[in-house]
């Protein structure tokens, strides 16, 4: 059964990924693909509800999987609206020239799909459980309040540091930079959250019986945002600042903790 509910999501998966890339062609920027992101994963819970008997923990995560997903596109699609195509994207434009439409489809979008299917790993666990009457019960399934608030914690995270950083563009001057908020105990807390949302979503799996290999999806969006497509993307931008490299040296990237007290 679980190898039939990943060929049926690597063929949604693949779907997703040329329309976005066709969409795209339209717009003519390939910051959709950000948008994209958020709504996968929905089309892919809902699918998976759909095709497949749910249980409780099932219901639960591709509930919280489209709460998160309908937030974060939101969120990106008025951000994008307001600004050109974000600049990595916009560099890859001008660096690719003439190959940039086929490099676009299968460095953008079907590597971002090849991402979302693994991430989606949980999902697939969880459908995979829907034809049991209930997950194993054993000591090592985390209960509910515990995974539910790690969840919780990780949505709320992303989702003020978002809204702390627009507030703060709004009124930003040339050359400053966020400090203060969420941002004042990590450099990135959006990426934080993401990440402690998606353990948490692996949590629910009972992943001693049979959803053990899904820790692939947390371990994979913890290695992108921290060192891949997030932090050094992001932080390439502002490489030579002097307001950044002070703020690098006393915030941690994505974990919060307490700043480091500058020296005198």
């Amino acid at each position: 059964m679980i190898t039939e509910i990943l060929i049926q999501a690597a063929l949604l998966v693949f779907c997703l990924s040329a329309f976005w890339f066709i969409l795209s062609l339209f717009a003519k920027r390939n910051d959709v693909a950000d948008i994209a992101w958020g709504l996968g994963f929905i089309f892919i819970a809902l699918f998976l509800s759909m095709a497949h008997p749910t249980n409780a923990h099932s219901r639960a995560a591709y509930s919280l999987i489209v709460i998160w997903g309908v937030r974060l596109a939101v969120h990106i699609g008025l951000r994008n609206s307001q600004k050109k195509e974000d600049f990595r994207y916009a560099n890859w434009r001008k660096e690719w020239g003439s190959t940039f439409y086929w490099r676009s489809f299968l460095q953008v979008y079907l590597l971002q799909g090849f991402f979302m299917f693994i991430i989606a790993s949980p999902l697939y666990v969880l459908a995979e459980s829907g034809y049991r009457l209930k997950l194993i019960d054993n000591i090592w399934v985390m209960p509910f309040p515990v995974w539910m608030a790690l969840w919780l914690i990780g949505f709320l995270w992303q989702a003020i540091a978002d809204y702390q950083l627009v507030q703060f563009k709004k009124r930003k001057q040339p050359g400053e930079i966020f400090t203060t908020g969420l941002w004042k105990y990590s450099r990135h807390p959006n990426y934080f959250g993401e990440i402690l949302m998606w353990w948490a979503i692996w949590l629910m799996t009972g992943f001693p019986d049979f959803g053990l290999w899904a820790i692939i999806s947390p371990l994979t969006i913890t290695y992108l945002l921290a060192k891949v497509s997030g932090v050094p993307m992001l932080e390439a931008k502002y490489k030579g600042n002097p307001a950044f490299e002070a703020y690098k040296k006393r915030t941690p990237a994505l974990f919060p903790w307490f700043p480091k007290k500058e020296k005198a």
